[in-house]
């Protein structure tokens, strides 16, 4: 235990020295600025001033990494905060686009049968696109809507800008779709106006381009003229299509390419690798249609 005197003795030295400060701070503010206190204040400033000034020197790289610190854990901070807007507004400006998309695209299937010459009473099923052929050719594609909805093979598939191919198969809730870019597709279609009749397959080894064969020499093709399905109709047999689809615009028509038939390179009216929806085409149209000239988009 400490002694009683030395405690005592503490005691009195601590009274004493506030005794002190308190007299000194009296006079102090008591007295003119050009008093003694103010002068010993004055000369105290002068002799520390360089000594304060090295310290402060000598502790300032300490001082700044001591704020990089703080302001790098700072900015860590605010990074990941902007970090997550950004992909918060990525999100949703990729759901608002993904949204304008199947919007315009549904919305030009309701469109599709109310152009001239397209076949009525087809009874068409709306369908989403729900996987594609895995090569780069868009041969085949599957969709959400099968059997039980009134879907059966060879019925006629379409988007909003026309043809783009047929049933294949059909399970009770799905079905595959082969494109008439397909190798094996063949599509009876005629060039309007003047009717010139053919087979549209597509190019060997480039599926975008396809080829209206069988065109009789002599009849004068023109570059952008619209392309539908004939859908002929002769002793019992019928096209899988009814007529007054459309197909696509003249390209191109090279005479020189079949002697005694001309070649006509058709643009399909369809993006075969952008479009999500489909419309099948479930019930033939009563009686033979007339394909018009305004059938394109």
């Amino acid at each position: 235990m400490y002694d009683k005197k030395v405690i005592r003795r503490r005691r009195a030295a601590l009274a004493v020295l506030l005794g002190l400060s308190l007299i000194l701070l009296t006079a102090y503010f008591g007295e003119s600025p050009s008093g003694v206190l103010h002068g010993v204040q004055r000369g105290a400033q002068q002799v520390l001033a360089p000594v304060e000034s090295g310290a402060s020197k000598a502790f300032k790289p300490f001082s700044d990494l001591f704020n990089w610190v703080g302001d790098a854990f700072g900015a860590k901070g605010q990074n990941k905060k902007l970090k997550k807007e950004l992909a918060a507004t990525r999100a949703q400006l990729a759901a608002a686009q993904s949204a304008l998309r199947e919007n315009q695209q549904l919305r030009a299937m309701v469109g599709l049968p109310r152009r001239p010459g397209f076949p009525q009473g087809t009874n068409p099923v709306a369908a989403r696109v729900i996987a594609r052929s895995p090569t780069d050719w868009y041969s085949t594609i599957s969709i959400d809507k099968g059997s039980s909805d009134g879907i059966h093979p060879d019925q006629p598939v379409v988007t909003g800008d026309g043809l783009v191919g047929k049933i294949e198969s059909a399970t009770h809730g799905t079905a595959q779709v082969t494109l008439i870019t397909d190798a094996s597709s063949a599509v009876s279609a005629q060039i309007m106006p003047d009717g010139s009749s053919g087979i549209l397959r597509p190019a060997v080894g480039d599926p975008s381009d396809l080829q209206l064969d069988f065109i009789q020499k002599g009849r004068q093709i023109k570059k952008g003229q619209a392309v539908v399905t004939s859908g002929f109709q002769s002793s019992g047999l019928q096209s899988l299509f009814p007529r007054g689809i459309p197909i696509g615009r003249v390209r191109t028509a090279n005479p020189s390419e079949i002697q005694t038939y001309q070649r006509v390179h058709v643009q399909a009216y369809a993006d075969f690798g952008r479009f999500d929806y489909v419309q099948v085409l479930t019930a033939r149209p009563p009686g033979v249609q007339a394909a018009s000239v305004g059938v394109g988009p």
